[in-house]
């Protein structure tokens, strides 16, 4: 995939929409595609302390807890944006179900962008404090 269409994906998530145009260039600059076939599990549930972000480029993922499919993701949709901030567990399984490719970007790659472009921090933190909010509201319903 061309550079400027990994970066107009990029430029569509909410995690990263309100990123300049160079500060996604950066960003893409760090990040690696990473192919899996379909079967394949890109994150398991429980493993410690995940590293990357995946944004979807190609293909289908589920988001998997036991049996059950929680999301099924594909091309733009993106998955393990907490392990960019949290050294914590994986909260659930995503599988490849079809040939899948991704783009990944780890928390060391991101901070080395927040210290370049230290505007980028709050970006963020606005987006995860608006899902955050909008979780409490689905769960005092």
């Amino acid at each position: 995939m061309a550079t400027q269409e990994a970066v107009k994906l990029l430029k569509k998530t909410s995690l990263f929409g309100q990123f300049s145009e160079k500060e996604l260039e950066a960003l893409f600059s760090t990040a690696k595609v990473r192919e899996f076939e379909s079967g394949s599990t890109i994150v398991r549930e429980g493993d410690p302390a995940g590293v990357g972000f995946y944004l979807v480029l190609d293909g289908q993922v589920e988001v998997r807890k036991g049996q059950k499919v929680l999301a099924k993701l594909g091309p733009g949709d993106y998955f393990g944006e907490m392990a960019l901030i949290l050294e914590a567990p994986r909260s659930a399984d995503v599988v490849a179900v079809q040939k899948t490719k991704c783009l990944m970007i780890t928390r060391w790659e991101l901070r080395s962008i927040i210290s370049a472009y230290p505007d980028v921090a709050l970006k963020m933190m606005a987006e995860l404090a608006r899902r955050l909010s909008a979780t409490n509201q689905a769960l005092s319903e």
